[in-house]
């Protein structure tokens, strides 16, 4: 990933922004902004990132809910002009060391079996299928894989 890119803690002022990439990246399953909000509003379960570029564009976001030794990766999203250069694993490995810091032991996560990207990328990471949701992305319906890494070790 290149160096100029910075991760920081998502903010309310950055709903704006974070929920127009959503829209361009997911379309008729985009999360509101009101979602967002509502994530937001739980500093306690979920951490939520955002990476900026070096004049402080927004290139992507995650997060991550945690509660006791489960976590749950909410949403992982990268813009189109920063695609394929790493960032979608450095967020990932920023939600798994956040996750284990809250005392996860355990990542869950669901991916659409359509989204061969992403399912390389966990795989990448370690992580394994354990169950199929069917027809759980809608409109479309869309598979979803459910993925698991488990245990939570230290990056190395």
């Amino acid at each position: 990933m290149n160096e100029d890119v910075r991760l920081r803690p998502m903010r309310w002022w950055d709903v704006a922004a974070v929920h127009a990439l959503e829209q361009t990246l997911f379309g008729a399953t985009a999360w509101t902004a009101e979602a967002f909000w509502s994530e937001l509003a739980h500093p306690d379960t979920r951490t939520y990132l955002v990476a900026e570029g070096p004049a402080g564009d927004l290139l992507g976001y995650a997060g991550v809910m945690t509660v006791s030794a489960d976590a749950d990766v909410q949403t992982i999203a990268v813009a189109p002009a920063a695609q394929g250069r790493g960032l979608g694993g450095t967020l990932l490995e920023a939600l798994v060391e956040r996750a284990r810091a809250a005392g996860a032991t355990s990542l869950l996560l669901e991916v659409r079996a359509d989204n061969a990207p992403a399912i390389a990328l966990y795989e990448r990471h370690g992580f394994d299928r354990i169950a199929v949701r069917r027809r759980y992305y809608q409109p479309g319906d869309i598979d979803a894989w459910v993925m698991r890494l488990r245990p939570l070790l230290p990056l190395v």
